[in-house]
């Protein structure tokens, strides 16, 4: 109190002094209490997620996005911006509810309702850019089990550490596929938007077939069509003239269609599809390309199961490509989807007959014809060819059959003259074949599984150019031995074995394909049930 005297005097300067003394103490307890309550609140709303708990523990529950700093405003203002732009990438904007964030974030008076509003913040930061990054739908294989990939996942502690170590604008574009392909995927919806907005393609073509001469109302409706969906100028044209069989052309070459320039029964059902659905399939490989966002490898291989087409990629170009077969549509038979690496080729393959093919297909025809499938030695467990004359193929079932099943190397071996190898659990592969038939087909789902191609040499020349200067007599002379051979990869080569309805062109129009194992059916249904939308916006 002397002290007090002595600074200030007596009588109101003193009861001033002591006041503001007071006010400082109750404040700092104030902001004591209010910062508690915080920590508390946060500590609370983050204890069912562990990783979440985790991060805010090791930060001793300190605030990320709800302070007053410019860093924390700049968090909050870039991931409401980035929510609101959610559905450009086809993403369920009911998910993450941005408005009811921000009713949060207005409403929070306390200190405890700020620690909640900051926790949901990042609940939603997490499963936002998880969505983004790496897919809506977690696990696809739940969906359908030939969605074998395997998808890399940001952790919620690295999504939580990235935002507090990097620029927001610049980490939440970071998220998003960077491929030239995701890009113009997000073009091309915009574009179906708007044309859904103006009412999509307008009136469907009645009637089953159309061909050079005809004419009449069903031409018209078809000239109409093709001229909305971009394929012909505007035309007063009745007659099914050149320029609309030169459309059909283009329209059946974009939907992998045998472009023989009829609108056949085929094409039509094509050209009839609803704008809408071709909607659906955009979003759905956008979904799938988010699956895939990973390094694809500067040369690759890659294989669309539904278009029938392998290709060499060269550092995003295409320098190979040849038809394929793909698995049939029977549930044992469907080619799954899956990446792994090419380490070899094998020249004069001997093929080892899976065993379901063995129990499931041979065994019954060898029961009834003990020589059925004479192309094919009986081998057992020792390796030994048996005489199948010693055999009674009636004593064993699919479950105590004992012996395998090989046809030696041979023009006529399943696996033709070579086969290429990127060992993986579901044993697919690429081959030759002798059923050379098959690659005229429009469709062409014919196989166990395994990849069958068109222009196996060539794939191979391709391949080992990398490695040698001339890989064709290399290939030819081992080839010719008759002999089976391994030719290892010098480099190995990624293999992605993908399944896309909808692909962009660089240039041109956009590829539809059939959705031949009902796959993306199933995905846009889950999509729609997630809360994925159809928009129809106006340019």
């Amino acid at each position: 109190m002397k002290l007090l005297l002595n600074q200030f005097g007596s009588g109101r300067a003193v009861v001033f002094a002591c006041a503001v003394m007071l006010v400082a103490a109750l404040t700092a307890t104030t902001a004591t209490a209010q910062d508690t309550a915080f920590r508390q609140a946060v500590a609370e709303a983050a204890s069912g997620d562990d990783a979440l708990a985790e991060f805010y523990r090791t930060r001793n529950y300190e605030s990320v996005w709800t302070g007053r700093s410019g860093r924390e405003r700049s968090r909050r203002r870039a991931f409401l911006t980035a929510l609101n732009k959610a559905g450009d990438h086809g993403l369920p904007v009911s998910r993450y509810n941005p408005d009811e964030i921000r009713s949060m974030l207005r409403s929070a008076r306390s200190a405890r309702e700020r620690g909640l509003a900051e926790v949901k913040l990042s609940e939603m930061y997490v499963t936002w850019a998880t969505d983004l990054k790496s897919g809506i739908i977690r696990n696809p294989r739940r969906i359908d089990d030939g969605i074998v990939r395997e998808i890399s996942r940001p952790s919620t502690g690295a999504l939580m550490n990235a935002l507090i170590e990097n620029s927001p604008n610049a980490l939440f574009r970071s998220f998003a596929p960077r491929t030239p392909e995701y890009t113009r995927l997000m073009e091309e919806k915009t574009r179906f938007e708007r044309l859904l907005a103006r009412g999509g393609w307008g009136a469907t073509v009645p009637g089953s077939k159309y061909e050079p001469g005809n004419s009449g109302a069903g031409v018209v409706a078809l000239r109409d069509r093709l001229i909305a969906m971009g394929y012909i100028r505007r035309s007063s044209t009745q007659t099914y003239d050149a320029s609309i069989q030169a459309a059909v052309q283009q329209f059946q070459l974009d939907h992998g269609l045998n472009p023989d320039g009829v609108a056949g029964e085929g094409t039509l059902r094509e050209i009839n599809t609803p704008a809408a659905n071709r909607l659906s399939s955009i979003l759905v490989a956008m979904e799938r390309e988010r699956w895939f966002n990973q390094d694809r490898g500067q040369r690759h291989v890659l294989v669309n199961i539904p278009d029938f087409q392998a290709k060499i990629i060269d550092n995003g170009q295409v320098t190979f490509e040849t038809r394929s077969v793909v698995g049939a549509n029977d549930s044992d038979r469907r080619t799954p989807e899956f990446s792994d690496v090419m380490e070899h080729m094998v020249i004069n393959p001997t093929w080892n007959v899976p065993r379901s093919i063995a129990v499931n297909e041979y065994l019954p025809m060898m029961q009834r014809n003990p020589g059925a499938a004479g192309h094919l030695r009986l081998v057992n467990a020792r390796g030994q060819t048996v005489d199948r004359s010693t055999v009674d193929f009636t004593q064993y079932n699919e479950r105590t059959f004992p012996f395998n099943l090989k046809q030696p190397p041979s023009r006529r071996n399943a696996l033709g003259l070579v086969k290429f190898m990127f060992p993986n659990r579901y044993n697919i592969y690429l081959h030759d074949t002798p059923a050379k038939n098959l690659f005229s087909r429009e469709t062409r789902a014919f196989s166990h599984g395994c990849i069958r191609l068109n222009d196996p040499f060539d794939f191979a020349y391709a391949l080992l150019a990398a490695q040698m200067s001339n890989p064709e007599a290399f290939f030819q002379e081992r080839l010719n031995s008759g002999q089976e051979r391994v030719v290892p990869l010098e480099t190995q080569v990624p293999v992605h074995l993908i399944y896309r309805t909808a692909v962009t062109q660089p240039r041109g129009n956009i590829n539809f394909r059939r959705d031949i194992y009902g796959r993306d059916r199933k995905i846009w249904d889950h999509l729609s049930n997630a809360g994925v939308e159809l928009r129809a916006q106006r340019s």
